[in-house]
């Protein structure tokens, strides 16, 4: 029998859950459409099924020439076939290049330029497009085509390397894979600026794994509602069923949450990861068709991507199992996770004071992350001895350390001096993120460094000033944008009013436009604010979490 992968590969994890229980399932996937009353079938995999495979397509890559250290694109749906190849390739010793579609066809051939890959595991139109635009990846020779016919652009089938694989089972050795090895490269969405590639580690992903299960007491057995496609890898090497939802994971906002409920039912599932905008519509959905728990089985919520509001944990609460927690994990593409709230704690305490400007609380650290809030800096800072540690209660910037912290960019390589700071033999990662420590070591996000305003005598912050605007019955969210250049910016507020509140006529704009003037007035956080913009449109945001306003596009439409 050829070698295992030794244990410094995150993918080892897989074959040690499928020796402990290699005929559990460990993803099931829609398999036509549903009946009428609901339930449909699934295409199964146990964890048996999907190490062997994913140890026959590793080594049917190996046996076509395919290198540890090269670096493979992957373009394939989320789903069973995702997850399989994700294993293969990590098997192999293949650096993972992950990318989010939902960022625009531009930014994601730049970036997939900027990786420069040696090749793409993708879908025929996939690779159709990267054929078309081969200029762009001079090395990419190594191209596997997943589903369907391989047409003019070459390369292998996924079925060719499959059946190679496997026929060389016992001739071939997986590589030895050490944890400080790169394991992938994941881009940042963009949000805040160009996608920079983050360089994972085996280690990386070791840290994480361990981090999550630890923290949210995640056993063997579970059964995962996969809404988040990264966390859904992970369920993997957890021993933790992936039940994967019909819908569009690029998409949350526009899920349909009757294929969710349905799905929970067919198999009690315990556990659900989702974006804040995919659980702020199963709210409104639950709510306006008067639906009572439709996931009383869910003990564990967790939701990432952006902080959830106390009202929506409020009603989400009321739609799950009594005893539920429900968790949001805060961090970045950079450094995931570093810290976590619980809903109870938000609802009771965090949020009231939220509402209030104090901030969004995102919790307490992860075991072994070490945080800092250092004074306000907007160039690099390449030693710990170069920073000024702000007292507790003071915005500043949020600096972290541990070992889910990611070294340095591959892909934008020119901000790693803005990022990363060196102190001794530890590496420090600046978020980005303002914000303060209180009195028990909870950090309060403020908001992203980028977006303050800053005028001659006084800085604003995003979040604490939105929170006031927010308060407005007819405000459905507000974004704070400044007009100019530092330190001499004008404040300007941009309001996307609810539906149903949209002004209808001039006067009832200028009345809304007054009303939050004055709101702004009385508050001292806001007061410098005269400004107001209501936005007859909803306001730009990512599409995958629906909450992360591009800020920089609304400062560009002002000018």
């Amino acid at each position: 029998m050829a070698a295992r992968p030794t244990d410094g590969n995150v993918a080892a994890r897989l074959g040690i859950v499928a020796s402990l229980a290699p005929g559990a399932i460990a993803i099931a996937e829609p398999d036509g459409p549903p009946q009428p009353d609901g339930s449909r079938s699934y295409a199964l995999t146990t964890f048996g099924n999907l190490d062997e495979r994913s140890d026959a397509i590793a080594r049917g890559l190996i046996a076509w020439g395919v290198q540890p250290g090269m670096r493979l694109v992957m373009l394939v749906p989320f789903g069973a076939q995702f997850i399989e190849l994700v294993f293969s390739l990590l098997k192999a010793g293949v650096t993972l290049v992950l990318v989010d579609p939902g960022m625009g066809r531009s930014h994601l051939v730049d970036c997939l330029s900027g990786a420069e890959p040696d090749g793409f595991v993708a879908i025929p139109k996939a690779q159709a497009i990267r054929s078309l635009l081969r200029r762009r990846f001079p090395a990419a020779t190594w191209n596997v085509t997943v589903g369907g016919r391989r047409w003019f652009w070459g390369g292998k089938r996924l079925d060719q390397i499959l059946a190679e694989g496997t026929k060389q089972r016992e001739q071939i050795d997986l590589p030895r894979i050490e944890r400080s090895d790169p394991a992938a490269v994941i881009f940042t969405t963009g949000s805040t600026g160009p996608p920079k590639g983050v360089l994972y580690t085996h280690g990386t992903f070791h840290a994480q794994i361990d981090r999550i299960r630890e923290r949210y007491d995640i056993h063997r057995g579970s059964r995962d509602l996969a809404c988040f496609p990264l966390f859904g890898l992970f369920d993997a090497v957890m021993g933790v069923t992936a039940i994967i939802p019909d819908m569009d994971p690029t998409r949350p906002a526009e899920v349909n949450p009757q294929r969710l409920v349905e799905a929970a039912a067919q198999w009690e599932v315990d556990q659900a990861f989702g974006s804040p905008a995919l659980w702020n519509r199963v709210v409104r959905w639950s709510h306006e068709r008067g639906v009572q728990q439709p996931f009383p089985s869910l003990r564990r919520v967790l939701s990432a991507g952006a902080p959830v509001p106390a009202a929506t944990l409020v009603e989400l609460r009321k739609l799950i199992h009594s005893e539920a927690e429900i968790s949001t994990p805060y961090g970045a593409t950079e450094a995931l996770p570093i810290a976590s709230i619980e809903s109870r704690e938000v609802i009771a305490e965090t949020g009231p004071a939220a509402a209030k400007g104090k901030g969004t609380c995102v919790g307490t650290r992860f075991a072994d992350v070490q945080w800092r809030v250092i004074e306000i800096d907007d160039g690099p800072l390449t030693d710990i001895s170069e920073t000024t540690e702000m007292p507790r209660g003071k915005i500043g910037e949020l600096m972290v350390s541990g070992p889910m912290v990611t070294q340095c960019y591959v892909v934008g390589t020119d901000q790693n001096p803005l990022h990363k700071v060196r102190d001794g033999d530890r590496l420090w990662h600046r978020m980005g993120d303002v914000g303060y420590l209180d009195d028990r070591d909870r950090f309060w996000f403020c908001g992203r460094k980028s977006h303050r305003v800053t005028m001659q005598r006084r800085t604003l912050f995003t979040v604490p000033c939105e929170a006031i605007f927010n308060a407005h019955p007819s405000v459905y969210r507000s974004a704070l944008v400044g007009r100019g250049n530092r330190p001499n910016q004008e404040p300007v507020i941009v309001v996307e009013p609810h539906r149903e509140a949209m002004p209808r006529s001039a006067a009832e704009r200028e009345k809304l436009k007054g009303d939050l003037l004055e709101l702004a007035a009385r508050n001292p956080l806001t007061r410098r604010i005269e400004k107001v913009v209501i936005r007859d449109r909803p306001l730009p945001v990512d599409i995958r979490h629906n909450s992360k306003i591009f800020r920089e596009q609304l400062a560009a439409e002002l000018e």
